[in-house]
């Protein structure tokens, strides 16, 4: 005699397919969880990767020297930024002045009308400061009679950028020479054109066009007689 109905066959039936889709349900969670971890964990660790390779890639203080005077050559302000700090200052001499990144924007202009250019001679290490020989060339230089300007700078850095140059003084150059022609040139502007006068001071891009403009004037002086 049949001890089981058959509502209790479908019961059992039912029962044991159940018992199996749980046991392949766990069966693949069990399969996908190290995936999940891998994709969870993968992402993060090759971040990691990709900030220790930029930080392996930061730029030597000589390149970063490189790199400034190529932005000079090349009227690239963005550059400059790229490799100077927010605040840089320049020694001259006596004078200390310190630059923000609006204010030596105002100085970059100021060099770059009178189309300066500069020409790395030598660079030395010394310390965690670079000792560069540079010669500058420029229209205002050649009015002077000091073209090229050969000048050696003390340039000092931060982490990552340049903080600091200091003018070691320009060996070949002629000053006494600079200032007869600097002086003759002052003097004949303020008499003949007198709107152009002050433009010695001047340090901004209107200053320097009036400074070429006076130079200009200057040496056609025998000219428009």
């Amino acid at each position: 005699m049949n001890l089981f109905s058959k509502s209790d066959t479908l019961i059992a039936s039912t029962a044991f397919e159940i018992k199996n889709q749980e046991a392949r349900a766990l069966s693949k969670r069990k399969q996908t969880l190290p995936q999940q971890l891998m994709k969870k964990y993968t992402i993060p660790f090759f971040l990691l990767i990709l900030i220790i390779g930029c930080a392996d890639k930061r730029s030597t203080p000589r390149e970063l020297v490189t790199e400034y005077y190529d932005a000079f050559n090349s009227s690239d302000f963005n550059r400059i930024n790229n490799v100077t700090a927010d605040s840089i200052t320049i020694i001259d001499g006596d004078c200390v002045t310190l630059y923000t990144r609006e204010s030596f924007y105002e100085q970059f202009k100021w060099d770059s009308t009178f189309r300066t250019t500069y020409q790395i001679v030598a660079m030395e290490e010394e310390g965690d400061q670079i000792i560069a020989t540079v010669a500058s060339g420029s229209k205002r230089y050649k009015f002077l009679k000091n073209d090229p300007l050969t000048c050696k700078f003390r340039i000092s850095f931060n982490a990552t950028e340049i903080t600091k140059l200091e003018s070691l003084g320009c060996p070949g150059a002629d000053w006494k020479v600079w200032e007869t022609e600097r002086d003759s040139l002052v003097n004949w502007t303020k008499r003949n054109n007198p709107e152009l006068d002050g433009f010695i001071h001047d340090l901004s891009m209107k200053g320097a066009i009036n400074y070429l403009k006076a130079i200009e004037l200057y040496e056609n002086r025998n000219a428009a007689r």
